[in-house]
């Protein structure tokens, strides 16, 4: 089995100890998932280049800036969520 799996990929369902059971998602769903991992990958480098941070890190220049991070993750991850329900 590969150590990573593609969110997108129908083997996610595989080897979660939490969840036992997924659904298919469509075509249409794995791309709004995907759409919306993009938008918050995006995000969070803007957040990197607006404090002059490395991108490929996890610190940001300001407390403001990590606030806003975190928020960007959870906000994906409801969506995603939504989108997986």
């Amino acid at each position: 089995m590969p150590e990573h799996v593609n969110s997108a990929s129908d083997a996610r369902t595989v080897n979660n100890a939490v969840r036992h059971t997924y659904r298919v998602l469509s075509d249409a769903e794995k791309a709004q998932m995907e759409a919306v991992k993009d938008l918050g990958a995006s995000f969070i480098a803007k957040l990197h280049e607006i404090g002059g941070t490395d991108a490929t890190g996890d610190r940001f220049a300001s407390r403001d800036l990590s606030l806003a991070n975190i928020h960007a993750e959870d906000a994906v991850m409801r969506a995603v969520r939504h989108i997986t329900a």
